[in-house]
């Protein structure tokens, strides 16, 4: 199963989104975005959800522990 960090990265591209235009939607900086991307940093379990939400999948998804997105 994928890293958050690959689920990120491939949930961003699937989207067509820039680092940027996700960092904003979430209300974090592009470079904090940027090393969730590359398993730099690990993000809040608030911003988790925040993320899932705006992915439109579960968290056990977006932390690589089901391979269903809901």
């Amino acid at each position: 199963m994928l890293k958050l960090s690959e689920r990120l990265y491939s949930l961003r591209k699937e989207r067509k989104l820039t680092q940027d235009s996700v960092a904003k939607e979430l209300g974090i900086s592009m470079k904090s975005y940027c090393r969730y991307e590359k398993n730099e940093r690990e993000p809040t379990a608030s911003l988790l959800v925040e993320m899932a939400m705006l992915y439109h999948v579960s968290l056990d998804y977006l932390v690589g522990l089901k391979d269903e997105r809901q």
